[in-house]
């Protein structure tokens, strides 16, 4: 394959329902991007469109395709991608989670040859996986997938007991970040704040609302700490104004800062003095990971693939996504004792290096897309 000349290059065609700020999102940009430009072309389709977020596809010469599939069924969006897929004639495409697993189907239609399906998580409507609907598509879908892709050892485990994915075709593969970009802040930064921070899409499951509850506790277990203690919230989305609201309501507009999608977030984590995310379901969290790189302490919901990755009073502190007072409780501890801050921050910065690195997860979606390749073309 690497001496074909590079429009002849297998295409993989990424299928998801929105390119937009998130970690899913992420980990798809950073293997169209990173992967070996002699090994494959990648080109990107939205089912409903794009945002500000494509900018971070800065491979050359990957278009990216906008479906604009209404609410409901859609089922003209099956034709539209059936055609599209005619004209691009992908070797590959790469569906991700619920939104888009169906269009496997179609791309089979459509004669692509090799599909692929990968799970990074669920929403709030079904955090456990359990809608017999949803499953039983999962399930129909199974002979025209080739390999379903969980993020998470929760996830597989889910694949195979209960939409009943055959173990050839469940392939753990961990999510990865670029700890050369994501790393720890210099010894001399300030630390005279102390900054809870979360970076996420404002959305139901990721829970922000339970996160400004438990900062406000924090702010009753330390009044004394009042004016050094900073809640900042950074990601966009549909519930971006409610959180507003509550921010507001909640007379915390002088501590809670809520500055919407960024694209400097490495720089932000560095300024975090402990990272928390309390959501109601995950993956496993790409923004988790990049933080633990940054040698940030973490605390976090105990659901999904977390707990592989947060390892209890070791690199951070697992508690129940409700549990409010745990939350503000642990926060209290971090602010009191620095250097248990840096202890578990530097266990996290060193687990993500050995088991977590952007380089291992290329390395594994490649080997992927070659075994299939050689296996059905």
């Amino acid at each position: 394959m690497s001496r074909l000349p590079p429009h002849q290059l297998p295409l993989v065609v990424h299928l998801v329902y929105r390119l937009d700020f998130g970690g899913l999102e992420t980990v798809l940009a950073e293997c169209v991007n990173r992967m070996p430009a002699d090994k494959y072309r990648h080109a990107i389709v939205c089912l409903t469109d794009y945002t500000a977020f494509s900018q971070k596809i800065t491979k050359p010469d990957v278009p990216i395709y906008a479906l604009h599939k209404p609410a409901g069924l859609g089922l003209g969006t099956h034709l539209k991608l059936w055609k599209l897929l005619r004209k691009l004639a992908p070797t590959i495409l790469h569906t991700y989670n619920l939104a888009a697993i169906e269009y496997a189907f179609t791309a089979a239609m459509a004669g692509v040859p090799v599909r692929i399906h990968a799970e990074h998580g669920r929403d709030l409507g079904d955090p456990q996986g359990k809608n017999p609907k949803h499953n039983m598509l999962r399930r129909l879908l199974i002979p025209f997938i080739d390999c379903y892709v969980p993020v998470s050892r929760d996830l597989k485990q889910w694949l195979k007991d209960v939409i009943r994915v055959p173990d050839a075709k469940n392939l753990l593969i961990n999510n990865g970040v670029d700890t050369g970009h994501f790393h720890p802040a210099p010894a001399e930064a300030d630390t005279r704040q102390f900054v809870v921070g979360t970076v996420g899409r404002i959305q139901d499951i990721k829970n922000h609302k339970g996160l400004v509850i438990a900062f406000q506790r924090l702010l009753q277990l330390m009044p004394e700490h009042k004016d050094r203690l900073r809640l900042q919230i950074v990601g966009d989305g549909p519930l971006m104004q409610q959180l507003k609201e509550q921010v507001a309501a909640a007379g915390l507009n002088g501590q809670v800062w809520l500055p919407g999608a960024r694209s400097d977030i490495a720089d932000l984590m560095r300024a975090f003095s402990v990272f928390v995310l309390p959501s109601f379901a995950e993956g496993t969290p790409v923004t988790l990971l990049e933080a633990m790189s940054c040698g940030l302490p973490v605390i976090a919901s105990a659901v999904g693939g977390i707990p592989d990755v947060v390892s209890d009073r070791h690199t951070g502190v697992l508690v129940a996504a409700t549990d409010h007072e745990a939350i503000a409780a642990q926060l209290a501890a971090y602010c009191r004792e620095p250097a248990l801050m840096a202890e578990h921050g530097m266990a996290g910065r060193s687990l993500v290096e050995q088991n977590y690195s952007i380089a291992a997860m290329l390395l594994n979606y490649t080997k992927l897309y070659d075994t299939l390749c050689r296996a059905k073309l």
